[in-house]
C-alpha cells in the first residue's frame, strides 16, 4: 500500500473482525506515534517491536466482555487527496464516543487536543 496509515487502520479493522488476539504491521516512526495515541485512548492494547529481517509491530488487540473496543473506522486523507482542516471545523465523533486522529505541526493529536491547542493538520481517520 502506498500510505502506510490506511495500511496501519485497515489491519487493525481486519484483525478485529477476525477476533484475533494480536496482528502484527511493518515498523515505521509515523505508526509508531499513531499507535501511541491509540493505546493511550484504549483503542489497541500493548504494542511489541520486534526486531528480525524487518522489524516490525506486534500489536494487541483489546476485546471488552467479548466485543472489540474498535468498531468501524472512517479513512479521510488518502495518497490523491489529503484532507486539511482547521481546528474550528473539528466536530466531536458520534456525539463524543469516537474521535478523530490528526497529523499537525505539533504531532499526533485527537480532535479534542487539537481544538483545545487552537491547531489545524491533516485529518486522517475517525474511529469508534
Amino acid at each position: 500500500m502506498n500510505n502506510s496509515v490506511i495500511d496501519l487502520i485497515i489491519r487493525i479493522k481486519n484483525g478485529y473482525m477476525a477476533r484475533k488476539e494480536t496482528i502484527e504491521s511493518p515498523y515505521s516512526k509515523f505508526r509508531e506515534e499513531i499507535l501511541k495515541k491509540l493505546i493511550k485512548l484504549g483503542y489497541v492494547g500493548k504494542v511489541d517491536i520486534e526486531n528480525g529481517k524487518a522489524k516490525k509491530f506486534v500489536i494487541e488487540l483489546i476485546y471488552k466482555d467479548g466485543i472489540p473496543t474498535v468498531t468501524d473506522f472512517k479513512i479521510f486523507s488518502k495518497p490523491g487527496r489529503r484532507f486539511y482542516v482547521s481546528y474550528k471545523e473539528l466536530k466531536l465523533v458520534l456525539g463524543g464516543l469516537g474521535c478523530s486522529i490528526l497529523s499537525t505541526p505539533k504531532g499526533i493529536l485527537t480532535n479534542q487536543e487539537a481544538r483545545r491547542q487552537k491547531i489545524g493538520g491533516e485529518l486522517l481517520f475517525q474511529l469508534w
